[in-house]
């Protein structure tokens, strides 16, 4: 696995940075070989006395992220891949069989061992929809929208974007600020 780490207020020291490589060798045991895999670190430190880390493992079809807080950065490091591997094992089958559907013999994730048959039981059974709601997209711009999603209580709300007649989805972020999602 490639690791880009960069850090943000933070000087990336080489013992930081050698306990990030070290972190995220242990994630390349989910992988099957033919995949290449890029890991992007940004480390942050605030001046508040705390620290952040964000990885984003881009791959075919796929994006795995995950970020944490924390005062410490290397406890901050240890949250952030014990979620990733949470993440990974949670996807492994799904992700697995969705693409032995589409392609008979392409894979992003080693296959479960004996071990690990618990782990795709408990995954299947995490995935599903439970409720599907139906409603008309009302053209509006990002700031109607986000008064709607307030009026409603929601952390996200999907509407057509009155300039581009597309499909937008604004959100709440955990900082108390807002996202807006925009198609390509």
């Amino acid at each position: 696995m490639i690791n880009h780490v960069r850090g943000e207020n933070i000087e990336v020291t080489p013992a930081l940075r050698e306990y990030v490589e070290k972190k995220m060798a242990k994630l390349e045991r989910y992988f099957d070989e033919g995949v290449e895999a890029k890991a992007n670190v940004n480390l942050k430190y605030y001046n508040d006395q705390e620290s952040k880390i964000e990885v984003t493992i881009p791959m075919p079809q796929l994006v795995l992220r995950a970020e944490e807080h924390h005062a410490d950065m290397y406890a901050a490091i240890d949250l952030v891949m014990d979620k990733l591997e949470r993440q990974i094992r949670k996807h492994k089958t799904k992700v697995n069989r969705k693409l032995r559907e589409q392609q008979a013999d392409a894979k992003l994730f080693v296959t479960p061992t004996i071990g690990e048959a618990a782990d795709k039981k408990e995954s299947e059974e995490d995935i599903q929809v439970v409720r599907t709601k139906s409603f008309d997209l009302k053209p509006m711009d990002s700031e109607e929208a986000i008064l709607q999603m307030d009026m409603l209580g929601h952390n996200f709300f999907v509407f057509t974007n009155a300039e581009t007649n597309r499909t937008n989805v604004v959100y709440r972020r955990k900082d108390g600020k807002y996202g807006l999602i925009e198609p390509r």
